[in-house]
């Protein structure tokens, strides 16, 4: 693990984030399953905070089939009102039935595109955009190319995916390096 004094200032103070922050944020994810997971957690976040829906993960894990993009296609109502009653989750009824709707949409086009993963890095040119940011101030919460993404992913049917969810997709499974210049992280992941 990083020091404390070398890490991306958003994640200190918590052991759960700082772990994310040193082992997840930012590496390149290439694998449909857990893009998936990330898409799912990441609509979650939408008006809340990563560090909420991080230390629920374990029971978003659980609650939604370890991500099954095929079982959770496949959820009906008595499903649906289970979730809305498991306090381990963020109980909102438009984001539970979102995650049906998003996982729908992601299998389309998984079968349309052989996987989710050629899909979503086209929108990079299948690279990583390599910040160079001096401080937290300098990152954006969106840029073209999450504007694009989002609206692409809503032309496909996926909702609670606005561009600022999709900056954040996009930082969490290394579309952009956003690390710090000064972050150890930052020089790992060129």
């Amino acid at each position: 693990m990083l020091g404390v004094d070398l890490r991306c200032s958003w994640c200190l103070g918590d052991p759960q984030m700082e772990a994310y922050h040193d082992l997840e944020w930012g590496v390149p994810v290439y694998d449909d399953h857990k893009l998936f997971e990330y898409l799912v957690l990441e609509t979650f976040q939408a008006g809340l905070s990563w560090k909420i829906i991080l230390h629920k993960r374990e029971n978003f894990y659980r609650a939604f089939d370890y991500f099954d993009a095929e079982k959770i296609a496949r959820y009906n109502d008595v499903k649906l009102e289970a979730l809305r009653h498991d306090a381990g989750i963020v109980r909102n009824r438009l984001k539970i039935a979102g995650a049906v709707k998003n996982a729908r949409a992601f299998l389309r086009i998984r079968d349309e595109m052989g996987s989710f993963s050629t899909f979503i890095r086209q929108f990079t040119g299948g690279r990583v955009i390599k910040n160079q940011w001096k401080s937290m101030s300098d990152i954006p919460a969106q840029s073209k190319i999450s504007n694009q993404m989002a609206r692409e992913l809503k032309d496909r049917g996926f909702t609670f995916c606005g561009s600022t969810i999709c900056y954040a997709f996009m930082q969490a499974v290394g579309l952009v390096n956003d690390h710090l210049i000064s972050c150890p992280r930052h020089q790992i992941l060129q």
